[in-house]
C-alpha cells in the first residue's frame, strides 16, 4: 500500500522512508522508544489493562480480516492488548527499535514521519492513533494524514492524548505539577527512573504541558471537512465502556488536587484527562 517513493528495505524487512525534517520531537521519540530497557518498560506498563482493552474493543470492533494502520505504534502495545487476526496490520513509527519489537508481534513495520505518511489514500478499514498526537509537532496535520488513509465506511480512533482543559494547571496547581518530577525520580516511577530517562521522556511529549493538549473543537474542525462523522468522549483512565454512555469517571487524587488548586472543577467533563475521538468516514466516492 505504500506509494512509490524511495524506500529502503533492510535485512530486517523494516521499510524506512526519508524524514525530511527531523525535529527535536522526532529525535526524542526515536531515541526514547528505541531504547531497549525504556521501550520494554513502556510496553509492559502502558495501555495493557483490561479496562483499556474493553474501551478500545468497543470503539474499533474486531480487527479480524481488516486492514489496520497503527500510527505511532511504538513497541506494539495496542495490538498486544487487543489481539485479533487482521488481514494486514501496519505499524508506523519514527523509532527503529520500537518497530523491531512491534514486528515481532505481527506488525508490518514502517519507519516514517506521521506528518507525511507514505501511503495511498482510502485503503484502511481502521486507522488508530493511540497516545500519539501529543508526541507530534503538529497534531492536526497528523490527524488529517491518518484520516486520509481511511476508506469510505472505515473508522479512525484516537485516544490517550492530554485533554487541554484538564491539564490547564495554574498557581499552586502548577507548582505541584512541577514538583512531581523530583518525586518520580526518587521513587523510580516508570518513565522517570533516572534523570536521563526522565529528560528524554519529557522531550517526547511536546503537547503534554499545562495549557496544551487536544480539544473537543480540534477533531470536528479537522475531520468533518474530510467527510467524517465525529464523536468525542472525555474520560479518565480507570473507565471502560461506560465512557460511551456519557460517563467520564474520576482521576487519581493527585490530578484532582492539582485541578482544585488551579480552579478546575475535578468532577466536570472538562477535567477528564483524555479525550477519545471516534470518527466514521462517510460512504461515497473515494478521494482522488
Amino acid at each position: 500500500m505504500a506509494s512509490n517513493i524511495n524506500a529502503d528495505l533492510d535485512a530486517q524487512s523494516i521499510l524506512t522512508y526519508p524524514i525530511s525534517q527531523k525535529t527535536l520531537a522526532i529525535e526524542a521519540n526515536s531515541y526514547y522508544f528505541g531504547h531497549p530497557e525504556w521501550a520494554k518498560n513502556y510496553f509492559e506498563a502502558c495501555h495493557r489493562s483490561d479496562i483499556f482493552k474493553s474501551l478500545w474493543q468497543a470503539a474499533t470492533g474486531s480487527w479480524d480480516d481488516k486492514i489496520v494502520v497503527d500510527i505511532g505504534c511504538g513497541p506494539g502495545n495496542l495490538f498486544a492488548t487487543l489481539g485479533g487476526k487482521p488481514k494486514l496490520l501496519i505499524g508506523v513509527d519514527v523509532s527503529y527499535g520500537g518497530l523491531e519489537m512491534a514486528q515481532s508481534l505481527g506488525y508490518v513495520p514502517v519507519l516514517a514521519d506521521a506528518h507525511n505518511l507514505p501511503f495511498i489514500s482510502d485503503f484502511a478499514d481502521i486507522a488508530v492513533v493511540n497516545a500519539t498526537l501529543h508526541h507530534c509537532d503538529q497534531m492536526d496535520v497528523v490527524l488529517a494524514e491518518a484520516a486520509r488513509l481511511v476508506l469510505p465506511g472505515g473508522i479512525l480512533i484516537t485516544d490517550h492524548d492530554p485533554h487541554r482543559s484538564a491539564w490547564n494547571f495554574q498557581g499552586l496547581g502548577m507548582c505541584l505539577w512541577q514538583l512531581r518530577l523530583g518525586l518520580y525520580r526518587l521513587i523510580k516511577r516508570g518513565g522517570h527512573a533516572s534523570a536521563d530517562e526522565q529528560n528524554w521522556r519529557l522531550a517526547t511529549e511536546v503537547h503534554h504541558l499545562p495549557g496544551d493538549g487536544v480539544t473537543t473543537e480540534m477533531f470536528p474542525r479537522t475531520l468533518e471537512p474530510l467527510g467524517f462523522t465525529v464523536k468525542t468522549y472525555p474520560h479518565n483512565h480507570q473507565l471502560g465502556t461506560e465512557t460511551f454512555e456519557g460517563n467520564y469517571g474520576q482521576s487519581e487524587w493527585k490530578y484532582r488536587l492539582a485541578q482544585c488548586l488551579s480552579g478546575i472543577n475535578p468532577n466536570s467533563p472538562q477535567a477528564a484527562l483524555s479525550l477519545m475521538c471516534v470518527a466514521t468516514r462517510h460512504t461515497g466516492e473515494a478521494r482522488g
